[in-house]
């Protein structure tokens, strides 16, 4: 790493472990993409640390993945946010786990406004409910849709819903 690199990621490090303390995280690195895991109680704490005190002050992207069936997996899903710090160009990537039943996170839309519709996207793909957003419903599918179509428990050809849709020909769309 270049001197510089390695202070800017020394920097949110040393926020990171006077916060939540040298155990209350974990690290990883894979050519320049760097990532912190944090706990899910503790994911509203350390994106507000990291904004304010880390200066990572745009919100890239909020997206989710599902580990079900992975080797080796002890969580079911993933949220990953990608940070940016605008003035360093350095780039962040934070993750934590959610469990069914409790599939709840809290929101990031006190911190970054952009973080509303990418929030409802991974609601309405997974059903990862962000508690404190201001209107979580769905943006892609239909309200009426029961299911959350990224899962990899949902199947490719769906469960029989498109019967219950209306289809639009050509000519009327």
């Amino acid at each position: 790493m270049l001197d510089s690199e390695t202070a800017m990621t020394a920097n949110y490090l040393e926020l990171l472990k006077a916060r939540l303390g040298p155990d209350g995280f974990a690290t990883s690195r894979f050519r320049d993409n760097e990532r912190v895991v944090v706990p899910q109680e503790k994911l509203g704490e350390t994106l507000r640390l990291l904004k304010e005190d880390g200066g990572f002050d745009m919100l890239i992207d909020i997206t989710a993945a599902d580990y079900l069936d992975y080797p080796d997996a002890r969580d079911r899903f993933g949220v990953i946010y990608a940070l940016l710090n605008t003035t360093t160009g350095q780039r962040l990537y934070v993750k934590t786990h959610v469990n069914e039943p409790e599939l709840n996170l809290s929101s990031a839309v006190p911190l970054w406004r952009g973080a509303d519709w990418m929030e409802r996207e991974v609601f309405d793909m997974y059903g990862i409910v962000f508690e404190g957003h201001p209107d979580l419903r769905r943006i892609l599918m239909p309200e009426e849709f029961t299911a959350y179509p990224l899962r990899k428990d949902y199947p490719l050809r769906g469960r029989g819903e498109r019967h219950n849709f209306p289809t639009i020909t050509r000519a009327e769309g």
